[in-house]
């Protein structure tokens, strides 16, 4: 099929995504959550949907923050069972174990598809793999047909 080939690169950019989160969550080289914008393309602060909404996480309000600018409000973050970061990471993980996966077996599927064209037998075609038409027998005879 046309599209499996299209899949597979589409897996390929889908796991260096992937692999890239894990790496920005995770801090590695010279990355850093807290200079770098680049889940928000510089236009927002906020980090991570699973900052606020993580196993446990009691999001409590500041009312009056200077820090906040207009019509923004500044929060709280406590008591999360495991940080926003490391549910990123396993979350990116899952993501390319599962692309691995359709991976694999889009190649299976393939390679199954492949064969089968190649073992198509068209009627009258070269190759009939042992077929043979069936033989009339001396029994059969023709008789007119009168209407």
């Amino acid at each position: 099929s046309p599209l499996l080939p299209q899949y597979a690169v589409w897996l390929v950019l889908w796991v260096g995504w992937n692999a890239f989160i894990i790496c920005f969550y995770l801090e590695v080289g010279r990355l850093s959550q807290d200079r770098d914008f680049i889940m928000t393309f510089n236009t927002s602060l906020h980090r991570s949907w699973w900052m606020e909404n993580g196993p446990g996480c009691l999001v409590t309000p500041v009312l009056n923050s200077p820090l906040a600018p207009e019509d923004h409000h500044v929060i709280t973050v406590s008591g999360c069972l495991l940080d926003y970061q490391y549910i990123e990471v396993v979350s990116s993980a899952t993501q390319i174990f599962l692309a691995l996966f359709g991976f694999v077996y889009a190649c299976y599927v393939s390679k199954v598809f492949l064969e089968e064209e190649d073992s198509f037998d068209f009627i009258g075609g070269f190759d009939s793999y042992g077929y043979q038409a069936p033989q009339k027998t001396s029994h059969l005879q023709l008789q007119p047909l009168y209407t």
